[in-house]
């Protein structure tokens, strides 16, 4: 799977700005004019013709007609010199400004993302706060820390699992930008429910096609549903959020790489986006630890094994009984051994024969 990163055209962005005022400076000498000519020829002030051409005064379009006039160089291209110029100062005094955030690179993934095309390899420290800021879409550190800092916090009371922030946001951005690129009708929870049921029923089949329908089915009621693998650091399986309020995202990671965790994980996440606040981040680990994560937990296995039919599955006892009740709810076999796993039923080193193994493609 690739992210919109993985497709970012090729920038050449030097490090340095070079003023009009030099272009203005070698005009001048070709025509074999001084800047005192210049001055007596454009009605500007000596003065003002030596800042321009020191360039600490801009280039503005009036004086670009001006010197069009009396140069024959059209005031089109004063104004992009001048606008190159200012735009490379900027840019130049931005990572200036950001070098002393470099201590903020430490805490973010950054081998991970120049392995996605995130970040340029081998670029110089004030290159990459520059392209971490734009793949973040924040103007710097701080700004950073109160977009995807804040987030985090519900995640982070995890004792078990200690996550690493910076591996999480990217994770998380990453995703974002996948969704955006799947193209989504405005949410709507009667017809998102009434997807679950024949996503259900997807379980069965081989995962290149349950996934592509899996994708269809949710664009349509509104949850743009995207697998991201996980960042080292992450230890998250699955997180739902809302980027619009007519649009939510459901993000996999695949961490445990087998269909019962798969599909265990994308109800949970399901029943985020039906039953919980449209303002939270809600991020999936192990183990729940809070009211949200166990109603969101509750909501999962209900959808895939009913209550009532908990009597019947913690009864059976055989590999055929596994089979022959699975085939008959019509859900994947690797699920209800998951499921007695989780009930202590199973030992976790029986029935792992029934489910299905996946990974990421490289492609």
């Amino acid at each position: 799977m690739t992210t919109a990163a993985d497709h970012r055209p090729l920038r050449y962005e030097p490090d340095y700005a070079v003023a009009p005022g030099d272009t203005l400076r070698a005009t001048l000498i070709a025509r074999g004019m001084t800047q005192s000519d210049l001055a007596t020829r454009t009605g500007l002030s000596p003065k003002h013709v030596n800042q321009v051409i020191q360039g600490v005064a801009p280039i503005s379009h009036d004086t670009a007609l001006v010197l069009e006039k009396v140069t024959g160089v059209p005031a089109k291209i004063w104004n992009r010199l001048e606008d190159n110029y200012r735009d490379r100062l900027a840019r130049t005094e931005d990572r200036e400004f950001l070098a002393s955030d470099a201590k903020w690179l430490q805490t973010l993934p950054i081998k991970e993302l120049t392995k996605r095309g995130v970040i340029s390899k081998g670029a110089d420290v004030g290159t990459q706060l520059q392209e971490a800021c734009r793949f973040f879409g924040v103007a710097n550190r701080e700004s950073w820390e109160n977009v995807w800092r804040a987030p985090l916090a519900s995640f982070r009371k995890s004792k078990a699992f200690e996550s690493d922030d910076g591996a999480v946001a990217a994770w998380l951005r990453l995703g974002e930008l996948e969704a955006a690129d799947i193209p989504c009708e405005p949410f709507d929870a009667r017809k998102f429910r009434s997807a679950l049921q024949e996503i259900r029923s997807l379980t069965i089949l081989p995962i290149d096609e349950a996934i592509p329908a899996l994708v269809s089915l949710c664009a349509a009621a509104g949850v743009a549903v995207v697998f991201v693998p996980e960042i080292k650091g992450t230890r998250a399986s699955g997180a739902a959020r809302w980027v619009t309020p007519t649009k939510a995202v459901i993000q996999l990671s695949l961490r445990h790489k087998t269909d019962d965790h798969l599909w265990f994980s994308f109800f949970h996440e399901a029943g985020h986006v039906l039953l919980h606040s449209k303002k939270e981040t809600f991020i999936t680990g192990d183990p729940s630890i809070d009211a949200a994560e166990e109603e969101a937990n509750d909501f999962s296995a209900n959808q895939l094994i009913p209550k009532r039919l908990e009597p019947e599955l913690l009864s059976l006892a055989s590999d055929e009984e596994i089979v022959a009740f699975a085939e008959r709810i019509g859900i994947a076999p690797g699920i209800v051994v998951g499921r007695l796993q989780k009930e202590d039923v199973l030992d976790w080193s029986q029935g792992n024969h029934h489910k299905r193994r996946f990974t990421f493609s490289e492609s």
